[in-house]
């Protein structure tokens, strides 16, 4: 066991600044963060779950998001809450490489096309594929040898890539190819379908635009918010999205807006109508 031990190599992450002194102001931050983010989410996922007028397949989307959000600031949040506990910020390897580890214009049509097998081999795409992206990289991370010991940050991201010893020109245009299939693609024909949805929309009359607006505004500020913390390695990415996604979607789409206020009776929320979107 102890040869084991011995072949363990941790790196020390350094990007506190004054830990000591902020210790607590950084642990309640954080431990906030994470209460709000688990709790809002799996509000919004429960009740997903168990209205049927929200059985629709732009809710199981939605739905699926947010629960990857849950499993995502898992695999952060208590990591970082026990390395602000602790003496020294360090992970092994090993662990910091595992840590690295989307109707409006047929409306009518559209419960034909967005079929239950369609909805779900959709969902299996969006979780397996991504997945079979980000698994490589960490795989083939393994294989190198490091030299470096200490990480400028809080949490194990790309920026790992600068630890080793001889620049991987595989790795990096694996992270590229996945940068841009995961982020400039999906972005770019997304913004394409958008477009489409206004163009045809605003052929429909006011009414139509209001409605386009109203379903659409929230997956656009989801989408924007997506793009544009995704093109930076940052902190900010694993908190903004599992924070405020659910707010954004709880407070926009009026069918799960009308039924938060049944959760809070005090909220008077004159604005939701039943049956709307």
């Amino acid at each position: 066991s102890d040869d084991m031990e011995l072949n363990v190599t941790y790196i020390i992450l350094d990007g506190y600044v004054d830990l000591e002194k902020y210790r607590a102001l950084y642990f309640v931050i954080i431990f906030t963060a994470f209460v709000v983010i688990i709790c809002s989410n799996s509000t919004i996922v429960w009740l997903i779950l168990i209205h049927k007028n929200l059985h629709e397949p732009m809710y199981f989307f939605i739905a699926a998001l947010l629960l990857n959000s849950i499993l995502f600031s898992s695999a952060f949040y208590p990591k970082i809450l026990l390395d602000i506990l602790s003496e020294k910020q360090v992970v092994t390897y090993s662990t910091c490489l595992f840590q690295w580890y989307l109707a409006i214009c047929k409306p009518l049509q559209y419960p034909t096309i967005m079929t239950k097998t369609r909805v779900n081999v959709l969902l299996t795409v969006a979780w397996t594929v991504p997945g079979f992206q980000c698994i490589i990289t960490p795989l083939a991370a393994t294989q190198k040898k490091l030299c470096n010991f200490i990480s400028r940050g809080i949490i194990c991201n790309s920026t790992t890539h600068k630890l080793l010893c001889f620049p991987s020109a595989a790795l990096k245009n694996w992270g590229l190819f996945i940068l841009l299939n995961s982020v400039f693609v999906p972005v770019i024909f997304n913004c394409f379908t958008y477009i489409h949805i206004f163009i045809t929309a605003n052929r429909r009359g006011l009414e139509t635009r209001k409605k386009a607006m109203r379903t659409c505004l929230p997956h656009l500020i989801v989408l924007f918010n997506y793009f544009c913390l995704s093109s930076f390695d940052v902190l900010l990415f694993i908190l903004y999205h599992p924070l405020f996604n659910p707010f954004i979607y709880g407070m926009k789409m009026k069918k799960i807006s009308t039924h938060l206020s049944r959760l809070c009776p005090a909220k008077v929320n004159n604005s939701s109508e039943p049956g709307q979107m």
